[in-house]
């Protein structure tokens, strides 16, 4: 068993995290680093609450997960390195390539171990794209096409959307839809973007489409704001036919509702001459978390930072070639 502090108390710790670490007997939470002490014990009434993430290193726990904003991120995952703890910390792991280079030199000795917690990559209908490419359904790839849209135009006061760093779309929803296009297809050899803010109001990006390039096959990765009716969530093209997936993966609706596992048939449609209904794979949260507790265990992380460097590297290159309007080689 795993004791374990989580580091803020928001809705990402509440949402993502903390139904796991209590369902699974793999993890024993211990702790929660919060400055709202009483929402913690009403959630958790037996742990210990601090008051900072310097307190709670002095505890005999050894993984901590980082929940905070992205801006505290880098220097919370070298505090705990220093310490010779192991870390499951929130995308992005951090705002630089160069903060990553730092953090991966650091981990190289220290005693912890980090985790990136890119659990979207074991969202169903990914699992599903990432099967129909492995089985060569579709033939040769030709075009990829991942959207993550929301209609929310109007700015709200929070920090995701206010100014300053790790603030934006790009860096929450972008680091996502970019770590399963590098998990499906590799690094890119070119990088094309706009990056925008299209609200009014708006203080940090709102809006963005990527091409990633690889040889003559393209991959598009988007998000926009203004999206109020249901657009594709994933298109996959290739020479034998055609794969269309909509809706969102409905692990994240499950959880706000207190379920673990959602009890929701989907399908997607695939043309092929004819057109014919797919199952859409289970998501697969509850294996995610398990696979990471075997990985502390083993010493060998399940998403190493070297994968969050890469993608940190696609969205420096994406705001350097949204600023520059050219296309960039990666």
């Amino acid at each position: 068993m795993i004791n374990t502090i989580l580091v803020g108390f928001g809705f990402s710790a509440t949402t993502f995290h903390l139904p796991f670490l209590k369902a699974l007997d793999e993890y024993n939470v211990t702790g929660v680093v919060s400055s709202r002490p009483d929402d913690v014990k009403r959630e958790l009434p037996d742990v210990t609450v601090y008051e900072s993430l310097e307190a709670a290193l002095e505890s005999e726990a050894t993984l901590f997960v980082i929940t905070t904003p992205s801006h505290l991120h880098n220097d919370m995952v070298e505090a705990c390195l220093k310490a010779g703890k192991d870390v499951l910390v929130e995308k992005p792991a951090f705002l630089s390539v160069k903060e990553g280079e730092k953090l991966r030199d650091l981990e190289a000795n220290s005693r912890g171990i980090v985790n990136v917690f890119h659990n979207r990559r074991t969202d169903g209908d990914f699992l599903t794209v990432k099967a129909l490419l492995e089985k060569g359904e579709l033939g040769d790839w030709k075009v990829f096409e991942s959207r993550f849209d929301r209609f929310r135009p109007a700015v709200r006061d929070r920090w995701r959307e206010n100014a300053g760093p790790g603030s934006g779309i790009l860096f929450d929803l972008g680091s996502h839809l970019i770590d399963q296009a590098l998990v499906l297809f590799g690094v890119p050899d070119r990088v094309q973007a706009d990056v925008m803010i299209q609200r009014d109001g708006g203080q940090s990006d709102d809006g963005f489409f990527i091409t990633l390039h690889h040889g003559e096959k393209r991959v598009y990765l988007r998000s926009n704001p203004f999206i109020a009716g249901e657009a594709p969530r994933f298109e996959l093209h290739g020479t034998k036919g055609s794969f269309i997936k909509h809706g969102l993966d409905p692990q994240e609706a499950a959880l706000r509702n207190g379920n673990l596992s959602p009890d929701v048939l989907e399908t997607g449609t695939l043309s092929q001459g004819e057109t014919s209904a797919v199952a859409i794979e289970s998501g697969r949260y509850t294996d995610f978390y398990r696979e990471l507790a075997a990985s502390f265990i083993a010493r060998r992380p399940l998403v190493p930072l070297s994968d969050a460097l890469l993608t940190t590297r696609v969205i420096e290159l994406a705001r350097l070639s949204s600023d520059e309007q050219r296309t960039i080689d990666f």
